[in-house]
Formats: structure tokens, sequence, C-alpha cells
């Protein structure tokens, strides 16, 4: 239900590191009592389950060299016709504490852009978060560990440009093991990452335990 918590890291204005306080979330940035988590099980058990091809293994990551990287502009949509997404996105910032915001747990079909990066199309990984599910039912980014090299991720951003991304691939990693540098950190080409939950689901706490990462580059 809930993205891990991450902060920025002072080394540089592009890289991010991983909160990793006792109980490292998920997309919502609070604690799972607020929402009354503990001790309950999500809507849906498709969360916790995760295609074989979906491994702790980075993919590979590509670029076409016959693109450009576009100027940046706000995105207000995305699209991934594989898995049925069609969803606003929002601007997300910072909290108080330096950790990065996400999109309303309420809200279904809503992602969110971390503006402190990249926009997608830019020079750089442009990051966005979804949740997995909530009590009430799947949420934006369900599906997200279905995706296959190769399918496509519209982004629209707010000048009217579509910015057509590839997968090239899913990785599924421990919240305790978040790759920050491969998902914040530099990239020379245009490249975009989705994040989610996924992976077992802990009742104790409320939360899931593994992030689910989509790593895609501009087509």
């Amino acid at each position: 239900m809930y993205l891990a918590r991450h902060r920025r890291n002072r080394r540089g204005r592009g890289s991010l590191g991983v909160a990793l306080a006792a109980g490292v979330l998920c997309a919502g940035g609070f604690g799972a009592a607020m929402f009354g988590l503990a001790d309950v099980t999500p809507a849906s058990a498709g969360a916790t389950l995760t295609p074989a091809s979906v491994t702790t293994a980075v993919p590979a990551q590509r670029h076409d060299p016959r693109v450009r990287a576009l100027a940046r502009s706000v995105p207000v949509r995305i699209r991934i016709p594989a898995i049925g997404v069609s969803a606003p996105v929002m601007r997300l910032g910072k909290n108080a504490d330096g950790t990065v915001q996400v999109p309303p747990l309420g809200d279904h079909n809503l992602a969110g852009w971390y503006a402190g990066g990249p926009a997608p199309g830019q020079r750089g990984a442009a990051v966005m978060l979804g949740h997995v599910d909530s009590l009430t039912g799947i949420s934006v980014f369900f599906y997200l560990k279905d995706l296959r090299p190769g399918d496509r991720i519209y982004v629209t951003l707010a000048d009217g440009t579509v910015a057509a991304f590839a997968v090239d691939g899913v990785q599924k990693v421990a919240k305790t093991a978040f790759p920050t540098a491969l998902v914040y950190g530099k990239a020379r080409y245009p490249e975009l990452r989705l994040i989610t939950c996924g992976g077992p689901f802990d009742k104790s706490s409320g939360h899931y335990l593994d992030n689910i990462i989509v790593y895609a580059h501009l087509a």
C-alpha cells in the first residue's frame, strides 16, 4: 500500500537516499496506524504475487541514440496500455522531514511525479510513484509487475508533448535494500522509473516488504 519513503542526500542535488527508519513505508509517507492498517490485510492478495520473470536483478538499461531529450514540462497524465492505466499525475515535493511526498492513498487512480528531479523526457531519471492498493481496492500501479520489456508508457506533458517510453524491465527489491543510486541517481539519457509496492505483506506492520520498480527509456 505504501511506497518506500526517500530522503534527499546532501552529497548531490540529484541524489536521494532512502529513509530506513523503523518500518520503512510505501507510498503514503505516513505511519500505518494513521490509516488503521496495522494487523489488517489489503483488499486484494494479488499484489503479493510477482511473476517469475520479475527478479532482484537490475534490468539492462537501454537508450535510443536517435532520441533527443525534451524541454522540461510538468507531466499531467500517464497512460500504460498494456496494463490498462490512464491516470492523472500530481506534482510531488518533499515533506517537512525531507522525505518525498506521495499521492493521497484514497485516490486509486492517481500517480505522482517527484518534481525535485527531471521531468519525463528530460535527460536523467524521472521518477513517478503510485499506490498498489488499499483496504478498499486496487490502485493505479497494481499491475506494474506484469509489464514486459518493450511495453510502452506514455506521459502527457503540460506543453502538449507526449513522451513515449519503452520498458527495459521490472525489478523487485526489499525496501531495506532500495537501489537509490539506480532510481534517483544521475543518468546520461532520458529515463523513467515507476515505483510501487509488492511482495510479502506484513500484517503486523500493515506494509508490503518489497518495492516493484519499472525501468524505461525515452523511445
